[in-house]
């Protein structure tokens, strides 16, 4: 896809003129400067275009949700750069929404390569992408911070030599790394800014505390805020302290999951209970017959 003219689809009673890859990336921009919103984590093509379908003005991929649904763990070496890559161009190519990639840590430990890594990430029309400064080894769970840093600051490079215009976030993953200290995390967090991360990313705080000290500490930069079990909070929640972006992790994934297992228990046990809950084949076919009406060509 480029960033050239939009491209004319036929809808089913009307000529539908479908956002460029800049202007998608515009408008993702735009969705930061102000306010809070659910930015959602699809894991295939079908749960993308469902989300779009309810309005949601952004999306972003989830490296557990596209693991699991190839029957992979969630870590690097099983779902490696370049099918992360053909993934992630799927789900772009599948919605007409901003989509924010999760992209690991650069699969790459040297800042050059992780630059390397981020020119091919773009290249697949994120409007955003995320790199985090997990090692994936549990002697020593984060980079060292200069190397974390660099990593960023390089990361930004590639995108600012691209001319693209993605939004760089910035993770540190210490609370879901077993390192969870909240003043490294924020000394992290404000070096990842400094270094050019336009929005900034601590998954696994929780508590209002924890949060109203992150999104104070790199104001005015956005925050998101991982939200990816029954916590108790709200989006309004979120917005009063301060979060501009919440996203799901592979919390829909999990719970697609969870339907799927409990129904499968239910029918090795020689039941079939679990099957009221499904959705309509229906109402399924009419989503998906729409949407390939309002997409052809």
């Amino acid at each position: 896809m480029s960033g050239g003219p939009g491209t004319a689809r036929a809808g089913r009673h009307c000529l539908i003129a479908m956002p460029t890859i800049a202007e998608r990336r515009r408008a993702f921009r735009q969705l930061h400067t102000s306010g809070c919103f659910v930015i959602p984590n699809p894991w295939d093509v079908g749960s993308a275009r469902y989300l779009q379908h309810l309005g949601f003005p952004a999306l972003a991929t989830t490296s557990s949700g596209a693991a699991f649904s190839m029957g992979l763990p969630d870590a690097a070496w099983a779902l490696p750069r370049d099918p992360m890559l053909a993934h992630i161009r799927t789900i772009v190519d599948a919605v007409d929404v901003p989509v924010n990639a999760d992209y690991a840590s650069g699969y790459a430990d040297d800042p050059a390569a992780v630059a390397e890594n981020v020119r091919l990430c773009v290249e697949t029309g994120v409007a955003g992408l995320s790199i985090e400064d997990a090692t994936g080894q549990a002697s020593r769970p984060l980079y060292p911070f200069e190397l974390a840093v660099a990593r960023i600051r390089a990361a930004r490079a590639a995108i600012d030599r691209d001319g693209s215009d993605v939004l760089l976030v910035g993770r540190t993953e210490g609370f879901i790394s077993g390192a969870p200290d909240l003043d490294e995390s924020i000394r992290r967090l404000r070096a990842y800014a400094a270094a050019g991360a336009d929005c900034l990313y601590a998954p696994g705080i929780e508590t209002r505390e924890q949060i109203a000290a992150v999104v104070a500490a790199v104001a005015p930069r956005p925050v998101n805020l991982l939200i990816g079990s029954a916590t108790g909070l709200t989006v309004q929640d979120a917005a009063a302290l301060g979060v501009r972006r919440i996203s799901v992790g592979g919390a829909l994934a999990r719970a697609a999951w969870g339907g799927f297992m409990r129904a499968a228990r239910d029918l090795a046990a020689g039941r079939f209970d679990a099957f009221a809950d499904a959705a309509s084949g229906a109402d399924l076919n009419r989503l998906f017959a729409d949407d390939r009406t309002r997409r052809a060509p």
